[in-house]
Formats: C-alpha cells, structure tokens, sequence
C-alpha cells in the first residue's frame, strides 16, 4: 500500500496528472514540468541534493529528504549541514531553481543560526501542532492549515 502511494506520488510530482490511456512523457532531469500548463512540478530526484543558501549567498547545505504530509503535499525540505546537522525548511519558505539546482531561502543568518538542528537518531514529529508552528515561525510562516483557519477568521471580523 506505502509502495503503490509513493509510486503514484512519484508519477504525479514527475509528469502531473497523468492517465492510463496516456503515458506520462519522459523529462530530463532538471527539467519543469507543467502539467496542463498550470503550476510547476518537480522530480523528487532532483530536488534532492540541491544546494541550499540564504541571505546574502550564504550556504548551509543540501537537500537531503523531502517530507509530505499524509495528504501527499510536499510540506518540508530536510537540509543537511557539513557537519551533518539536519534542519527542518518549510517548502514554501523556499525558491527553487531547478536549471542551477538550488534553493535559497529569504532569512538572514542569524535567523538561520537560531533554528533548532537535529540528527538522523532524532527526527522531530514533523505533524505535531507545536513543531509545525514554531518550524514555521522562524521564516515568518504559517502552517497550511491554520492559514485556512486564519483566512476564515478575518472574514468574520468587520
């Protein structure tokens, strides 16, 4: 079952929507694709191993793992360090640039520094209310999910 949904997330990320009478076409790596002319999709292969900076051009390391959420939105990017600390980026906190493979991320290196690291032994809860609201504070972002809560709020108020 976890096989045939990450086979069909692989399908869906690498050519959009695709159907059985019709073949997904073959890309070249690097390349977007634009399903239907719409938003942008990328290979998980090729996100993987881009080179992450912030501000000012500063780099802090690559892409090492992709994180989707159970409804098989790419939520995070895990970036790892030269020293092998891993840190948790919000997708929408990053620009990526499939021709150069890197993704930069608008926050100064303060900011950066002051994000909370973590190794391959001690993987956060990613989904918990608490890690994903403060993971996504430090970009000065909001989960998906209170975002909707958030824009239903401000309707109510006059």
């Amino acid at each position: 079952m976890t096989r045939n949904l990450f086979s069909s997330l692989a399908v869906a990320l690498a050519a959009g929507v695709a159907t059985a009478q019709q073949p997904a076409p073959a890309v070249q790596p690097g390349t977007v694709v634009q399903p239907g002319g719409g938003v942008a999709a990328y290979r998980a292969k090729d996100v993987i191993g881009t080179k992450v900076a912030i501000q000012n051009n500063t780099a802090v390391g690559t892409v090492d793992d992709i994180v989707f959420s159970a409804g098989g939105d790419v939520e995070y990017l895990i970036v790892a360090s030269a020293d092998g600390k891993l840190t948790t980026i919000p997708w929408a906190a990053a620009t990526y640039n499939p021709a150069q493979r890197t993704a930069v991320i608008d926050i100064p290196v303060e900011r950066y520094r002051a994000i909370p690291t973590y190794t391959v032994q001690t993987y956060p809860q990613f989904f918990t209310p608490t890690y994903r609201t403060e993971a996504y504070r430090y970009y000065n972002l909001t989960p998906g999910d209170f975002r909707r809560i958030d824009r239903k709020i401000d309707r109510r108020v006059p």
